[in-house]
């Protein structure tokens, strides 16, 4: 009974110390508006299928703090993107601009898709070409004569 209590009580204080304080939100909420904005824009680099605005990876609350020094400093929306892409390159982007850079990124898809089309044409023709009626023998050609004169 004591041991179960005690180990209780130690997963209690073991998970209290796991806890992380909250992050604290800007003293202006138009700069914290600005900031989810765009860090809406940005890939997280570690989660990456997620928003900058939406992990809570540390990297991500870096980035996030470092948006927030950035909107203190008087930068505009832009330069903040440009400052991010400069630092992480296009990838940091939801969107990255189309460039020559960026082209198999944006056209990759098509490409694969294109390829794959092709590749079942392909596939189905020679699938066809093989499907030819077999060549009978003249021995098989009077036996399927004398069988379908035999159910006639």
């Amino acid at each position: 009974m004591k041991r179960t209590l005690m180990l209780l009580l130690l997963m209690l204080f073991a998970s209290l110390s796991l806890a992380k304080e909250a992050a604290p939100l800007a003293v202006d909420e138009t700069v914290e508006k600005r900031m989810v904005t765009i860090s809406e824009e940005l890939r997280c680099l570690v989660c990456q299928n997620e928003s900058l605005a939406g992990s809570h990876a540390d990297l991500a609350q870096d980035l996030r703090r470092e948006i927030r020094k950035l909107i203190g400093e008087g930068k505009t929306d832009q330069e903040i993107l440009d400052f991010m892409v400069a630092r992480y390159g296009d990838f940091v982007r939801y969107r990255p601009p189309v460039k020559p850079t960026t082209w198999l990124l944006w056209g990759g898809p098509f490409l694969l898709l294109a390829g794959g089309i092709g590749a079942l044409i392909a596939f189905l023709r020679r699938r066809g070409r093989e499907q030819v009626a077999p060549q009978l023998s003249a021995e098989e050609h009077r036996r399927a004569a004398a069988l379908l004169k035999d159910s006639e």
